[in-house]
């Protein structure tokens, strides 16, 4: 093997490490949802007319806590009232998938006020452009007034999602 060959193969290695532990410190993690939360593209820009997923016109952030979703969408997405909802974008042959709806269910079951809804992201495509959905699973947390509170791509671990809604359920 070459000097070429070897330098090749330790930066592969290097990145291929890099990439892996950036995605293990990310993934799962439940993060809060702000404005700068979103990243509009040339194609999918911000404002409400363009992205009918959000309640306020001026597509900015109506709360501290993040954006309020239009009640027309969470219907369509079978959302019901509740104290906080754990909103689920998944896909059929997703194996984290199903770890995020054990873990929600559990969850959902043990605190008082707190449904767990899941979605068939292939067969809700326009609800997951206007929600910014990227990969599946994804899990909104919602409050009682549907605004995301936060958000989570991979599995979030059972304790962190205990206390957010800890943050948002009333005492």
């Amino acid at each position: 093997m070459t000097s070429t060959g070897l330098i090749v193969a330790a930066a592969v290695l290097v990145i291929g490490t890099a990439a892996g532990l950036w995605r293990r410190r990310v993934d799962g993690r439940l993060r809060s949802v702000g404005p700068t939360a979103r990243r509009p593209t040339a194609t999918q820009p911000i404002q409400a007319a363009a992205n009918p997923g959000l309640a306020d016109p001026s597509g900015a952030d109506p709360s501290a806590a993040g954006e309020r979703l239009d009640a027309e969408l969470l219907a369509a997405l079978g959302v019901e009232a509740a104290q906080a909802t754990l909103l689920q974008f998944s896909s059929a042959f997703c194996a984290p998938c199903r770890a995020v709806r054990r873990v929600s269910s559990e969850v959902a079951a043990l605190l008082p006020g707190v449904r767990h809804v899941e979605v068939d992201a292939e067969s809700h495509l326009d609800a997951v452009r206007a929600l910014g959905i990227w990969r599946t699973p994804t899990l909104l947390v919602l409050d009682a007034d549907g605004r995301v509170a936060k958000r989570a791509t991979g599995v979030p671990a059972k304790p962190q999602l205990i206390a957010v809604l800890g943050e948002i359920l009333p005492a």
